[in-house]
């Protein structure tokens, strides 16, 4: 499967040359992928416990690596997916934690002001208790 690049010159010399060098690097490919499955196709020695591959098991290996490579797409997809709702989610609990520290700063000022007038009203009513006195005395 050669793809050729659709090349506009008027030198057909240069045209040769890109087309060469194209070429050049498909042949490139082609050899880089047979050597890399080179051991798929290879029939396995005499003294090996292994059977030899035939073609319909050489194609149940492909199809179950691509269904593997399916599979760990998805996956990941659905990991980076989780990682991105945890991320929010840890947004949101941080975000509720401060509101939480401010709204529990602000009851402890309430009862501060609370403590303090329920201060004075005990300080007014004993004097008022000792004025009452002192005047029922005399």
């Amino acid at each position: 499967m050669n793809v050729m690049p659709k090349i506009e010159s008027t030198e057909t010399g240069e045209v040769d040359n890109n087309l060469a060098a194209v070429s050049e690097v498909e042949a490139g490919i082609r050899d880089f992928v047979r050597n890399d499955i080179a051991y798929l196709r290879r029939p396995m020695a005499v003294n090996s416990t292994e059977p030899i591959l035939d073609p319909s098991a050489e194609a149940t290996v492909n199809n179950v690596n691509s269904l593997i490579q399916r599979v760990a797409g998805t996956s990941l997809s659905e990991i980076e997916n989780l990682i991105s709702e945890l991320e929010a989610l840890r947004d949101l609990l941080h975000a509720e934690g401060q509101r939480v520290q401010r709204e529990i700063s602000g009851y402890a000022q309430l009862s501060q002001a609370a403590m303090k007038s329920t201060r004075m009203i005990a300080d007014n009513v004993q004097q008022w208790k000792r004025t009452a006195d002192g005047l029922r005395n005399s």
